[in-house]
């Protein structure tokens, strides 16, 4: 089953100007001190003593009262601070370990694909002779595709020579030519998966998966935030977005790894150019970067952006609750939420990983809940997809507002609840 629906933050109250009076439960615990301080004023001190004690109590500490002052509090606020340093420390630790095994992954890449392609030549001369005989052509293509593997290779070292400088908030001291080390079946697993992307986000051959992913979210974006209009708007992605990158269209070999299921043998090393669109073509303005490090912990300014766009993310949360009360948080009243992609949870299967799998339905109640409006809702089947749709508030006047190519956007209908119930019942 998918979904595509809109959410509205509702807008929220102002701030308190100076000079107004204080809420009441901070009128309260002073309407309470100074009761207890009239009190204390009425109440019979007997004997001088009395009245020396409470001068004593008045009187600024000395040095000796001081010491005799316990020392437990500030003892355990230090030792609370240095905790707090240590956990601290060693998060970063653990991010530039994540990080070098990264980069030594993009490295790494040349000698596990040939492994790969070694192996597959000592099975084939395995085989008797007159069998391989009947082949004539099949060394030479291990021969191609090992050209192949070299070339990306150059690619992969190419995009980590410079890494150290690649996040706006981060520098690694890694710099991409360090010792090369096996690297992990899993990490290797999500390199190949990266060449992929390179098509998906960067050739022709993947435009009309990129269109059914990002269209609809850039079309939203258009349709609410005109040019004229000034705002601020946040992507967040496990994809790798269309970051500019060099000019000079270069091909990718990405079904290298794939030795099954092939038409013909030239398909394993089909060649996809990329860029397909010229970065400097961007107008001078445009501000592309890349943020390291958790979600949570980055974005939480309040009341900040006027439009975030999560796209294929949400399902990346260890519990997708935390995810939505960021966005609730960060986004300015009235501001808008659009988010594409399935709910795979990513952490679904590992052992000792907290994940919390909801269902759409799930979700989008915790949305209602927490204030946002979703308008409208619509299923689709593509990609398992839940889009949800936020319009600023005040509503907009979207009559002669164009779409990127120029036409007028189409009103999206929102279907009603019994269209809804029969969808997901064909579903």
């Amino acid at each position: 089953m998918s979904a595509a629906c809109a959410v509205s933050r509702k807008a929220q109250p102002p701030l308190r100007p100076p000079g107004e009076r204080d809420p009441p439960a901070k009128a309260m615990r002073r309407g309470l001190r100074r009761s207890h301080e009239e009190e204390r004023e009425q109440l019979p001190w007997r004997g001088e003593r009395g009245g020396e004690r409470e001068a004593e109590e008045a009187a600024p500490l000395s040095d000796a009262r001081r010491r005799r002052q316990p020392q437990e509090p500030r003892a355990a606020a230090a030792a609370a601070t240095a905790a707090r340093a240590e956990a601290e420390a060693e998060e970063e630790r653990l991010e530039r370990e994540h990080f070098r095994r990264i980069i030594n992954a993009f490295r790494y890449y040349g000698t596990n694909m040939h492994e790969r392609v070694n192996r597959t030549e000592r099975q084939f001369r395995s085989l008797p002779a007159n069998q391989q005989s009947l082949l004539p052509q099949f060394l030479p293509h291990l021969d191609k595709i090992r050209k192949c593997i070299d070339h990306n290779q150059q690619i992969l070292q190419t995009i980590v020579n410079d890494c150290v400088h690649m996040f706006e908030n981060k520098e690694y001291g890694e710099d991409g030519r360090g010792k090369i080390t096996p690297a992990s079946t899993f990490d290797m697993d999500k390199l190949k998966s990266t060449l992929k992307q390179f098509v998906r986000d960067w050739s022709e051959e993947g435009k009309p998966e990129r269109d059914s992913c990002y269209q609809p979210i850039i079309s939203e974006i258009v349709k609410n935030f005109p040019k004229e209009r000034c705002w601020r708007f946040r992507a967040d992605s496990v994809a790798l977005a269309q970051q500019p990158i060099s000019r000079s269209s270069s091909p990718t070999y990405k079904y290298l790894k794939k030795f099954s299921n092939n038409r013909r043998s030239a398909d394993q090393i089909r060649p996809i150019y990329f860029p397909d669109v010229d970065p400097h073509s961007l107008p001078s303005g445009a501000n592309f970067s890349m943020t390291a490090g958790d979600f949570q912990e980055i974005y939480s300014e309040c009341n900040t952006w006027d439009c975030i766009a999560t796209c294929f993310f949400i399902d990346t949360a260890h519990n997708v609750i935390d995810y939505i009360d960021t966005i609730w948080k960060i986004l300015k009243p009235g501001g808008i939420w659009i988010n594409v992609g399935p709910l795979l949870y990513h952490f679904e299967n590992l052992a000792n990983e907290l994940s919390i799998e909801l269902s759409y339905e799930d979700i989008k109640n915790v949305i209602l809940q927490y204030g946002f409006r979703i308008e409208p809702e619509e299923e689709f089947c593509q990609y398992n997809s839940f889009l949800y749709w936020r319009a600023p508030l005040p509503a907009l006047d979207l009559s002669d507002i164009q779409d990127l190519d120029g036409e007028t956007v189409p009103e999206t209908k929102t279907p009603s609840r019994a269209e809804t119930m029969e969808t997901e019942m064909e579903t």
